[in-house]
C-alpha cells in the first residue's frame, strides 16, 4: 500500500473531515481525495460514508485503522533503523518537555548536545504532563521529559532521573503565613482548602497529586488561575493570591517574601524523568541525548 495514501486516510479519520486534513498534511483537498480514492479503488471498498456535512468510518475504514497505524509505524522504525547503521547522530529530534525542567535541568545537557552532535537538530516543544505522554504515544514527539506517572501506560518506557521534593508556600504578608505568626499554628488542609490556591492545571500530575490529599478527606480544592508556569506560580503567590506547592529546590533562605507552611497531608514528591515509546526504534540521536542524561 502506498503510505502516503495511508497517512492521507489517518488524517481524514482523525480530523472527520477532507478540508482539515488536507490543511494539516500542506495539501489541497482534492489531492487528499484523490488518495483516499486511491486507497478504496485498491482495496475495492469504501472507506468512508460520505453525508451532507460531515464524514465517518465505514465498517472496512474502522477495521483498517489500526492496522495503518501500525504499517505505516513499522515503516517509520524501518527507516530509522537503516539510518542508524551509519553511526551518525544527525536529523531532527523532537522532544516535548515541561517549563520547569527546561529552565531547571535541561541547559547544561541541551548545551553538551550540541556541542558534541552539531549535526543533530533539536526540536523542543513545551507542554505539561498529560499532552506530554499524548504526544509520545502518538508519535508527535520522539522523546519527553516530563513528571512521570505513577502506573504509566503499557506502551510507554520511563526512566526516574530527578525527584521534587514538593513544599506548601504562601506569601508572607498572607493571611495564613500572619496566622502562623500570631498564634503558633499551622493552617490545616480545611483551611488550606478554603483559601484559594495557585497550582498548575488540572490535567497536570503535579495537580492531581495535591488534590489527592484533599479528595482522601472529602475537601475540595479552590483553584481559580492555573497556570503550568512554576515560576508563574511563584510570583503569583509570593504577591498574595494564593497558597501553592512548590519544588523545595525553587525556594531559598535570602527569600523573604514567601513563607514555608506546615503540610499536613501525606508528603508529596514529584517524579521527573524521561518517557518514550517502548516498541519504537530511537534514533541514534534520541540515543545520545538519553546517554547525557544518564
Amino acid at each position: 500500500m502506498d503510505t502516503q495514501s495511508l497517512k492521507a486516510f489517518l488524517s481524514v479519520a482523525d480530523q472527520g473531515s477532507f478540508s482539515l486534513a488536507a490543511e494539516r498534511l500542506y495539501l489541497t483537498q482534492s489531492a487528499v481525495s484523490k488518495r483516499i480514492q486511491q486507497l478504496e479503488s485498491q482495496l475495492d471498498t469504501p472507506l468512508f460514508e460520505r453525508h451532507n456535512r460531515t464524514i465517518s468510518l465505514t465498517e472496512a475504514g474502522r477495521s483498517l485503522l489500526p492496522k495503518a497505524q501500525q504499517i505505516l509505524d513499522l515503516v517509520a522504525d524501518t527507516e530509522l533503523q537503516l539510518n542508524n547503521l551509519s553511526g551518525e547522530v544527525s536529523g531532527v529530534l523532537s522532544m516535548a518537555t515541561s517549563h520547569h525542567i527546561g529552565l531547571h535541568r535541561l541547559p547544561p545537557v541541551l548545551k553538551e548536545f550540541v556541542r558534541r552532535y552539531p549535526a543533530a537538530q533539536l526540536n523542543l516543544e513545551f507542554m505539561g504532563s498529560e499532552r506530554a505522554y499524548q504526544a509520545v504515544a502518538s508519535r508527535q514527539v520522539e522523546l519527553a521529559l516530563t513528571t512521570l506517572e505513577h502506573q504509566p501506560p503499557a506502551s510507554i518506557q520511563s526512566t526516574l532521573l530527578w525527584e521534587d521534593e514538593m513544599v506548601c508556600v504562601c506569601s508572607s504578608e498572607h493571611a495564613l503565613a500572619q496566622q502562623t505568626l500570631a498564634q503558633q499554628t499551622q493552617p490545616s488542609l480545611k483551611q488550606l482548602a478554603d483559601t484559594p490556591a495557585i497550582l498548575p492545571e488540572p490535567d497536570t500530575i503535579t495537580f492531581q497529586l495535591v488534590e489527592a490529599a484533599f479528595t482522601k478527606q472529602g475537601l475540595k480544592l479552590q483553584a481559580p488561575m492555573p497556570t503550568n508556569y512554576l515560576e508563574t506560580i511563584k510570583m503569583m503567590v509570593s504577591v498574595g493570591l494564593g497558597w501553592s506547592m512548590l519544588p523545595s529546590s525553587m525556594l531559598n533562605h535570602s527569600d523573604t517574601q514567601l513563607t514555608q507552611l506546615h503540610w499536613h497531608g501525606p508528603a508529596i514528591r514529584r517524579q521527573l524523568g524521561l518517557i518514550h515509546l517502548k516498541e519504537r526504534t530511537l534514533s541514534n540521536a534520541a540515543q545520545a541525548l538519553i546517554k547525557l542524561l544518564s
